[in-house]
């Protein structure tokens, strides 16, 4: 029950709002005309005070904002939710506290409030460089209004990082090629490059279902520009730590390291998914996904959460071996065994032969070669 701690323990809070919705977003998020803070201070409160009894004597290494559009809370709210998780756990003297924000001016007003409340890290949805691929992708800002607000958070919070997607429509190497380096001159330590995808469910998905969603690069291109990634950012001192994320050395993602390293995390808010080691074994959390249902249910209940499932010794393995390969680092052998995995060792074998998997130092890791091709890698371990 102990072997959590490999990968510390964080607080991850949903904030389900946007001032619209992005065409190519499938996660849980929600327009709303009128939000009321108080109530979702209070409902937050009391979340982490049920949580924080279940988990009570450990010490907080990570709190994450997430959603939806959290730079849309108001500060008060976050500095409510700060002092319910200090009144929760011990906080670690040097606690990582992200929220993600968009760079849009009204967000950005707001960033003074938020670092006074104790955020310490930002995270930036800037997803483009180019102003009119950021009208193609939704976005309300522009790229004059991202480089603003990545000026004005850089004096606020001692640590920025901003996403970027590639692959978009009509897009090439040499211009993700330019676009990265623009990135990279504007001094930041943490990037996070997601590939373009179409999900289901989206209004691009529907575009595309209808043939109305042209220019998309073929997955050659796509690949290259991966490789490209790969090149400049090693280059720059920001090599990947994980499949889609770069950062200078001791600026990676604390919080998301919990998850890929298979360490617990509380989670608060609609939809929000938490990983529990109790007495009786790791628990799975899902919160109801609608706003008005999870207020509903913290109110009513006491509990927002509406799927509480116990973990078997498979589905630890299998999970820490999904996750944890996806970092360069690698999985702990010594771990996974122990969680009851075990590796095919003529699919193993062939993986090493063919430059896609390395086993040293009792770690199994991705080559550089393995990694664009990591759900095969995986697929062969899995067995």
């Amino acid at each position: 029950m102990e072997d959590w701690q490999n990968g510390g323990f964080g607080l991850y809070v949903h904030w389900p709002f946007c001032a619209s919705k992005c065409p190519y977003c499938d996660f849980n998020s929600h327009v709303a005309t009128s939000i009321d803070q108080a109530r979702w201070a209070e409902a937050y409160r009391a979340e982490i005070a049920r949580v924080g009894a279940m988990t009570s004597g450990r010490v907080l290494n990570s709190i994450f904002f997430g959603g939806g559009t959290p730079s849309l809370m108001a500060p008060d709210t976050v500095a409510a939710v700060l002092e319910a998780a200090r009144g929760a756990w011990t906080f670690a003297n040097d606690i990582e506290i992200t929220m993600e924000a968009n760079p849009g001016s009204v967000e950005a007003g707001r960033f003074r409030g938020y670092a006074d409340a104790g955020v310490n890290r930002l995270s930036m949805g800037v997803q483009a460089l180019n102003n009119t691929d950021l009208r193609r992708l939704g976005r309300m800002h522009s790229v004059a209004e991202a480089r603003k607000a990545f000026d004005l958070a850089r004096t606020s919070f001692s640590r920025v990082s901003f996403d970027l997607i590639y692959a978009r429509q009509d897009q090439d190497a040499t211009a993700w090629r330019a676009e990265l380096n623009e990135a990279l001159a504007m001094a930041v330590d943490h990037l996070s490059l997601y590939q373009l995808t179409i999900e289901d469910g989206t209004v691009f998905g529907a575009r595309h279902a209808a043939g109305h969603l042209r220019g998309l690069p073929d997955d050659d291109i796509a690949a290259d520009m991966y490789l490209e990634t790969q090149d400049i950012l090693g280059s720059a001192g920001m090599p990947a730590y994980e499949v889609s994320n770069h950062a200078a050395p001791g600026k990676e993602s604390r919080h998301n390291l919990i998850y890929w390293r298979q360490g617990d995390w509380a989670s608060v808010g609609p939809g929000a998914h938490g990983r529990l080691s109790l007495a009786a074994g790791r628990i799975a959390t899902v919160a109801e996904r609608t706003p008005g249902g999870w207020l509903a249910l913290v109110g009513e209940n006491g509990s927002g959460d509406i799927e509480h499932e116990l973990q078997s010794q498979e589905d630890l393995a299998s999970e820490y071996l999904l996750m944890s390969m996806r970092l360069a680092e690698g999985m702990d052998l010594g771990r996974y065994h122990a969680k009851g995995g075990a590796l095919d060792s003529r699919r193993t074998a062939r993986l090493i032969e063919n430059g896609l998997l390395e086993l040293s130092d009792d770690r199994a890791r991705a080559t550089a070669a393995g990694r664009p091709l990591l759900n095969y890698v995986l697929r062969e371990m899995a067995g």
